[in-house]
């Protein structure tokens, strides 16, 4: 019999439980890459994490003969529902052994909740903000999980969502670039200077992260509007931007996060982000004493780097803003000496920038489906 607890996010023991959850799924599994657990620990803290100010979760453990057998979270975003004129519920880190009773039982308390709260549908996986990755896993089984940008799961996470009666709603294609077969045409350069030199369009890089930090609510700002015809899109409060900030920040090198500038306003950026899973890894999901040794080592010697978050505002497409776009992303792997990229969860709708990245060499290698469910 599987029974299903309601958590009390204010119980650190109870929190750090749920976080605890997948570990014992995925011990034998190389390519997972573990969370920390300070950032879960964060997205479950309903007096801090920006999200609670405007939307509502409640998370759930699944046991069975005493033991934890896997976990939910069942989601109502507001501001995607009400931008989209939609009455979805979003269920998220969604980890079951491989058994359809327990899957079942959590998907049930999703539904239950939802209907709670006359929402209409469930869909997922779909987590609490812009930082959390989409979908379940559904190819790519065989690659390491890239850090925590993307989920990772077993493949029979699918099968078992399937044979709960979901359907696919939005797929989600990492493409894979290696530098040495990455053909990015010399008429892409011209075209990116000519932009450059009639000054319609210029880029912008950081030295530092003081630069960054003072671009920070114009980058929200075009985010707000690049992504705005997106399926995944929610309106990002200030909060929730200066939180992604501060997320990039505790990673990133400023030098690899560019924007584009129409005049003084942002219309484009691309965020690069140098592979560290396997210093995550070693980490084991914390960050002291040690973790962040392992993680800063493994910064200095990365040779793949994850675009995770690029994009241009529609009305300058065709104008070269495509052209600078990819042109900047050419400079920075010349720049930076990395041997091969990640361009991550690239959406279905986005037939554009796949079609580009095919053409330019780049190989679909990962994806992940969000899934969808009337109740």
């Amino acid at each position: 019999m599987v029974n299903i607890e309601q958590i009390d996010t204010e119980l650190k023991s109870q929190v750090k439980r749920f976080y605890r959850i997948p570990f014992s799924i995925y011990r034998d599994t190389p390519q997972w890459v573990p969370p920390l657990y300070s950032d879960v620990a964060y997205a479950l803290n309903k007096k801090k994490y920006p999200f609670y100010e405007h939307s509502e979760a409640d998370f759930f453990i699944a046991t069975q003969n005493g033991q934890d057998v896997g976990r939910i979270a069942a989601i109502e975003q507001r501001r995607f529902n009400q931008f989209h004129q939609t009455k979805k519920a979003q269920f998220y880190y969604f980890e079951t052994i491989d058994d359809l009773e327990v899957a079942s039982a959590l998907i049930n308390t999703v539904a239950d909740w939802a209907r709670q709260r006359n929402l209409d549908a469930i869909i997922g996986p779909k987590g609490l903000g812009v930082l959390d990755g989409y979908g379940i896993l559904t190819e790519g089984f065989e690659h390491m999980q890239l850090m925590n940008m993307v989920n990772y799961n077993l493949p029979y996470y699918p099968k078992l969502i399937e044979a709960l009666g979901f359907v696919r709603e939005n797929d989600f294609m990492s493409c894979y670039l290696e530098l040495s077969k990455f053909h990015l045409p010399e008429r892409v350069h011209k075209i990116a200077e000519r932009v450059l030199e009639r000054g319609t369009l210029s880029v912008k890089q950081f030295k530092n992260k003081k630069e960054l930090v003072a671009y920070a609510q114009k980058i929200g700002q075009a985010y707000n509007k690049a992504f705005v015809h997106n399926w995944e899109y929610a309106p990002l409060t200030e909060r929730e931007v200066q939180m992604v900030l501060d997320n990039i920040l505790s990673i990133a090198n400023p030098k690899l996060i560019k924007i584009i500038l129409h005049g003084e306003d942002v219309v484009g950026f691309l965020l690069g982000f140098p592979d560290v899973s396997k210093g995550l890894q070693r980490a084991n999901g914390n960050l002291f004493p040690f973790g962040i040794i392992h993680i800063l080592r493994e910064l200095k010697k990365a040779k793949l780097i994850a675009f995770n978050g690029a994009g241009i505002l529609p009305e300058f497409h065709g104008i070269g803003g495509n052209a600078l776009l990819y042109a900047e992303m050419d400079n920075t792997l010349k720049e930076f000496k990395f041997d091969s990229v990640d361009m991550t969860q690239i959406a279905e709708t986005a037939t554009e920038m796949r079609a580009d990245l095919i053409n330019l060499g780049g190989i679909p290698y990962r994806n992940h489906r969000v899934y969808r469910k009337a109740i």
